[in-house]
């Protein structure tokens, strides 16, 4: 399973791996798609070049299933996606960014391929399917061969469950014909093992590497670890050798030949071995530019050993919104929510104190990943596998004998529920760290989720084995590795794509690598964070939206004005359910609601597809598996109605336009910040401008870059240098400030990090910091309770002595270094961007 335990080999303090490029300073995301290719990138490329970013962020290159909006779905790791152009495109699209000092970073799909339509259009596959354990690919996929009994002649040696018929195997026979050495099942194709093709099809079926069965036998018999619980996407062993070389050599050689100048690695927790993976590339790129879509969960941390330059930036998402998001008003409003759930939603029921402790955010993702681990869950052919593995360690020694399987389960189903991250890293034959062994405590300490539960010293078994310590076997390293894997499945699918789903309080927080149940940063948290940020890794990337994102960092700016101002939500959401009349179900209503707000203006089709989307991954009603179709129905009938509603809509539509002032601040402070804290901004397509888009598919539709690109230079002819009209326009602001501050990070480097305090009634409104000695940010947080408080009043900020005065950036105005008056420095807009000459220009 593992691959041999490497030498440790550090990482220089506050850097990327030895000998790597010059880091970014801003990249820009661009979703490649069949509606847009590399050649659409490179016809974008002077517009991204004049916004300021350094580096394109290009979603997978490689060939993906037909028609794919995303490339996760890898079919062919030979060949640049003809789909999106070939080679030859993306030769193009790199001698167009050279000739515009802009570099690429491509996104890399380790993790697993796509089970395609037809197979054949993934070889290695097909070529599994067709030899068995004999072919030469079968090290490429993580299967359990012994779980399943093989064909007819060799039933020792397993085969491949295929969960994709639409009806058990007997009903669905007559659909099944043989074309030569082809088996066809409506679009799909299967080989047939050499030999077979001439007889007659029952007992051509029971000589196969394969068995075809019904769809709904995946969750509890699946013998192919996948990703998450998708199961046409099939798990790469990729701690093999021979598969990372096979699956990374074309990257690698753009990498070499230069086309390719950086990596953002996809998923590392479904791998064996991800410090080892990231070692491997490092060693083969030289050192490149290099980040790990890593989900760190409240204080932890990335693995100090890891050869890469950071995250890809959730973990500063959830900064930046939270220290601009009221922690007693999201509080409050989880009061408000839980009394609407209820039907207590009478004006004015929001004004209690926030929910008490246990927080029932944490309890419903308690709750999903239990939901997930439990016998019939989405994740028991994982569990089960796990199970299995247990049962031989223990058989084969005396000493750990007599723990029987549903006890093992028990005490894995208990782990998994309370495990408090993503997953641990242990390597086979290295000690444990504490970091594990703390999160495994965490674990065990949880009470369980049934009166009788594992005994005691069958959850201390399964404890040590998944810290691998009870010696070494390769059934014991097995079961280290694939504990670690699984745990990041039950955390991902029970908790961001189930319980995020399912509590709706305030869904602003319900992000990747959120915490609901722990809404809001304070300042000086946020301060503290960015300072470890810069000194251990300072060139990690940061993002607000990306195509992962439930929300776009916009929407989730309307949305955090809820938190300060919860009882005017609580009464409209009361209101607006009475006017729309009998509800599918309040928790949909109450999301509705807040659907309709972040993403206004909507059309009835965004709306009612981001709604079934969401009921579904919640699993309450209906689900993916087992769709409900007359409450789906009744969602569809309930959204439309409200279009159809002559007064409630106005209403609607009068709500985002009286929070749109506090809307502005949060979304302008919000994009100075990821422009300026420690790290590299990533900038997802189209959120140089406001972006009120909510999850995929919504969110991974193309961008009009060249519409966008007319618009900057009308920006950049000057239109920005006289201070916007009252009402403002915010489309021009936040271009404005994004194309500001990135030709400020290209012009210069951001110095060392330092918060700066302000002084008065209203400073705990202002956050700013310094970086260097001639940079500072400033921006407004919680803007309406600095109005309902009386403004700014008499505070101030201490602009520090130096050469020359400070100019804000954004307005072109000048202050004399000392205390500047804050209502005088956001005059105009809810942050400043000051710089000053260079010390040592």
């Amino acid at each position: 399973m593992t691959s041999p335990a490497e030498p440790a080999q550090p990482r220089p303090a506050g850097d990327g791996p030895a000998g790597a490029v010059q880091p970014p300073t801003a990249s820009y995301r661009l979703q490649l798609q069949p509606a847009f290719t590399l050649r659409d990138a490179t016809a974008a490329v002077p517009y991204l070049a004049a916004l300021g970013v350094s580096h394109l962020h290009l979603s997978p290159l490689l060939e993906a299933t037909a028609g794919s909006t995303h490339g996760y779905d890898t079919v062919d790791h030979s060949r640049v996606s003809e789909q999106l152009g070939g080679e030859e495109a993306l030769r193009e699209l790199a001698a167009e960014a050279r000739r515009h000092d802009l570099r690429l970073i491509a996104d890399v799909v380790p993790n697993h391929m796509a089970v395609p339509v037809p197979e054949q259009l993934n070889q290695p596959l097909w070529h599994v399917l067709r030899d068995g354990p004999d072919s030469p690919y079968a090290r490429w996929f993580d299967i359990d061969w012994a779980a399943q009994p093989g064909p007819v002649d060799a039933p020792g040696r397993g085969r491949l469950l295929l969960p994709l018929l639409g009806g058990r195997l007997g009903a669905v026979l007559d659909e099944l014909t043989v074309d030569g050495d082809v088996l066809r099942y409506h679009d799909h194709a299967f080989p047939l093992r050499p030999g077979t093709e001439g007889l007659a099809l029952p007992e051509l079926l029971e000589r196969q590497w394969y068995r075809l069965a019904w769809w709904r036998l995946a969750r509890t018999e699946l013998n192919y670890r996948r990703f998450f619980t998708v199961n046409d996407l099939i798990a790469v062993r990729v701690e093999v050798p021979e598969v990372f070389e096979a699956t990374h050599g074309t990257l690698l050689r753009l990498h070499a030949e230069g086309l390719l100048d950086g990596f953002r690695i996809d998923h590392p927790d479904g791998l064996a071995d991800p410090r080892g993976y990231l070692r491997r590339l490092a060693r083969a790129t030289g050192g490149a530019y290099t980040v790990v879509e890593k989900i760190l969960t409240g204080e932890e941390e990335l693995p100090a050993d890891w050869p890469c330059a950071g995250t890809t930036g959730y973990d500063a998402l959830r900064r930046i919104d939270g220290v601009l998001t009221d922690h007693a008003g999201a509080g409050r409003l989880t009061t408000a929510y839980q009394q609407f759930l209820d039907g207590s939603d009478t004006p004015g029921a929001s004004a209690g104190p926030p929910c008490a402790d246990p927080h029932p955010a944490a309890a419903a993702g308690r709750r999903g990943r239990a939901q997930l681990t439990a016998e019939r869950g989405e994740l028991a052919a994982e569990v089960d596998r796990l199970v299995r593995l247990a049962g031989r360690i223990c058989a084969a020694e005396p000493a750990l004998a007599d723990h029987a399987p549903w006890e093992l389960r028990g005490a894995l189903h208990r782990i998994l529920t309370a495990y408090p991250v993503y997953r641990p890293y242990v390597r086979p034959g290295e000690p444990a760290p504490e970091a594990a062994a703390e999160h495994l405590r965490t674990a065990l300490e949880q009470r369980g989720d049934a009166p009788a539960g594992p005994a005691a010293d069958t959850l201390e078994l399964v404890g040590a084995l998944t810290l691998g310590r009870l010696g070494s076997s390769a059934e014991k390293d097995e079961f280290v590795v694939r504990f670690a894997q699984t745990a990041s499945a039950v955390a991902a699918k029970g908790v961001e794509d189930t319980a995020f789903y399912r509590f709706n309080a305030l869904t602003a927080l319900n992000e990747v690598g959120g915490e609901p149940a722990r809404p809001g940063v304070a300042p000086a948290d946020f301060h503290a964070w960015c300072e470890y940020v810069e000194r251990h890794w300072p060139h990690t990337m940061t993002v607000l939206s990306t195509h992962d994102t439930k929300r776009s960092a916009d929407a989730r700016a309307r949305l955090a004005v809820l938190a300060e101002r919860p009882r005017l939500w609580a009464d409209e959401a009361a209101a607006w359910t009475t006017a729309a009349g009998p509800c599918p179900d309040r928790n949909t209503a109450w999301l509705l609601w807040q659907t309709l707000v972040a993403a206004w203006p909507i059309s009835p089709e965004r709306l009612v597809a981001a709604l079934l989307k969401a009921a579904r991954e919640a699993k309450l009603q209906t689900s993916w598996t087992a769709p409900d179709a007359a409450f789906e129905q009744a969602v569809t009938d309930y959204a439309h109605a409200v279009y159809g509603n002559p007064g409630l809509l106005p209403r609607i539509e009068g709500l985002v336009r009286a929070i749109a002032p506090y809307a502005r601040a949060n979304t302008l402070g919000g994009a100075l910040l990821h422009l300026t804290v420690p790290g590299v901004p990533d900038l997802y397509q189209g959120s140089e401008e406001p972006l009120y888009t909510l999850v995929d598919p919504d969110n991974r539709a193309p961008v009009d870059l060249g519409a966008l690109a007319v618009r900057l230079t009308d920006s950049a002819s000057g239109r920005l240098t006289e201070p916007p009209g009252p009402a403002g326009d915010l489309a021009r602001e936040k271009l404005h400030l994004t194309t500001t501050a990135l030709h400020l990070r290209r012009e210069r480097p951001l110095g060392g990090y330092r918060p700066l305090g302000a002084h008065g009634p209203a400073a705990a409104h202002l956050l700013a910091f310094r970086r260097g000695a001639d940079v500072i940010s400033a921006v407004t947080r919680l803007p309406y309770g600095l109005e309902r408080s009386g403004g700014w009043r008499d505070s101030t900020l201490d602009l520090p002595a130096g050469p020359g005065p400070w100019t804000d950036r954004l307005t072109g105005r000048a202050f004399d270094p000392g205390p500047v008056p804050l209502a005088a420095l956001l005059e105009h807009y809810p942050t400043a961007l000051l710089t000053r000459p260079q010390e040592h220009a």
